[in-house]
């Protein structure tokens, strides 16, 4: 038995549906522990592609055992949507997937309200850049301790109280963002839409802890499914330009109500170069030509938005801070394929900020802006091998780039991606078998 969790190393986009995807041939269960429909997985299964949002991406191997734990937000029609979707395809069709009833769901109001909020940051020049999905008022109703659940969604009077509570306090922050109110007619819609929602989901919802818990008591191999990135993550990410949730290992524990000492390991995905969407800093970014040359080369929209990815050099600053983050025991590196027709790659080793040069990156939002980074420059490598299957058949350039960033990141590679397809990759060691982690 094995418990492994994959997180993201960056500020999320890094790859993880693929790898999840891949590490999911040795899993039993797969874990999704954190966020909600903000987030995007792009899989690539013998040329087809499938979009998830919500759904873990261990989906496509019919079988395994695919949990939402509690600690989500879940927007129930978007989750019927993709359940749907995915049975058409003869996916999720022996009742495979478990939502956590302690999930809290996402509703109409919480969408407006991330709306209307993004909508005043932009005139004023300060957006977050959320995805308008109603992630962080979703979050906002749970720790305000008002929030709708998935158990409430089968009692018709419990959640028509809930949610008309709810209106009672969120009219006047409706007014103030500039909103329309909604009235009875369309609240009483809202709640209706919901309780149907939750009627065709039943089916499909239990105690998702329990359930994670008998399979790690039944010497199963367990897969923890992270969303977004470390540098995203409420408490230690690129505070306020963050997510709603924990995006760190801890936050699998957490959600899913596993204890800590049940872990084995704990896998990093980051992207060969770095991403970003919505505001925030990211030191090492390429503006113009070059970003925009990266950006196309690597498919850089978002699964969920659309929208255009910022596009940068890889910081290994940034990856410092989020192995240290996540305990991360080993990486996984994708996307090196795209670099390959580059005529020069860059490597951010270091920061420099008022003369002092930095490992990691600042603390304080201000020191981040002010932060010059430091690069290392690799003579691009041109096409890779066709059949890449060993370090050794990288070019020599390449395979300088990957060893420079396990040295300087300090944690070696399990995986590196080469493409997008499942035969495109490097097997280079098991997570699941912890005594073969390669942390140095």
């Amino acid at each position: 038995m094995s418990v492994v969790i994959v997180v993201g190393a960056q500020w999320g986009d890094e790859g993880k549906g693929k790898v999840v995807d891949l590490f999911t041939e040795r899993a039993d269960t797969v874990v999704r522990y954190g966020g909600g429909a903000n987030a995007g997985h792009t899989l690539v299964i013998d040329g087809k592609k499938l979009v998830t949002h919500l759904v873990p991406s261990g989906v496509c191997h019919p079988g395994k055992s695919c949990v939402l734990g509690d600690g989500m937000v879940i927007d129930p029609q978007t989750l019927l949507e993709e359940l749907a979707d995915c049975q058409a395809r003869g996916l999720l069709a022996r009742g495979e997937l478990l939502v956590g009833l302690g999930a809290h769901v996402i509703l109409p109001y919480h969408k407006l309200i991330d709306g209307l909020r993004e909508d005043r940051g932009a005139t004023k020049g300060n957006a977050i850049g959320t995805t308008r999905r109603g992630i962080g008022p979703a979050y906002e109703a749970k720790a305000g301790r008002r929030g709708v659940r998935m158990r409430d969604l089968y009692k018709r009077d419990r959640l028509r109280d809930l949610v008309r509570a709810n209106m009672d306090e969120l009219v006047p922050l409706i007014v103030h963002l500039g909103g329309t109110v909604p009235g009875t007619a369309e609240i009483d819609s809202w709640i209706e839409a919901a309780y149907v929602a939750g009627q065709k989901l039943a089916p499909h919802t239990g105690d998702a802890g329990r359930h994670v818990a008998r399979a790690i008591a039944e010497g199963r191999h367990v897969l923890f499914e992270g969303a977004q990135g470390c540098l995203l993550d409420l408490d230690h990410g690129t505070y306020p330009y963050v997510t709603s949730s924990s995006t760190i290992a801890a936050g699998a524990c957490q959600s899913a109500g596993v204890g800590p000492t049940q872990i084995d390991a704990v896998v990093g995905i980051t992207k060969a170069y770095a991403t970003r969407v919505g505001a925030g800093p990211f030191p090492t970014e390429l503006h113009g030509e070059a970003g925009d040359k990266l950006r196309v080369a690597g498919g850089e929209f978002g699964s969920t938005t659309g929208r255009p990815r910022r596009c940068g050099w890889l910081d290994l600053p940034a990856l410092r801070m989020g192995v240290r983050l996540s305990g991360m025991q080993s990486l996984a590196l994708t996307k090196l394929d795209v670099l390959a027709d580059l005529p020069e790659v860059a490597v951010c080793t270091a920061y420099e900020v008022d003369g002092r040069e930095l490992d990691e990156p600042p603390i304080d939002p201000d020191d981040i802006e002010r932060a010059k980074p430091i690069f290392t420059k690799f003579p691009g490598w041109g096409p890779l091998p066709t059949v890449t299957r060993e370090i050794s058949d990288l070019p020599p350039t390449a395979k300088a780039f990957v060893e420079t960033i396990e040295r300087m990141s300090g944690v070696q590679f399990c995986l590196i991606s080469v493409g997008p397809d499942r035969m495109q990759t490097i097997r280079l060691h098991d997570p699941f078998e912890p005594s073969r982690q390669a942390t140095r």
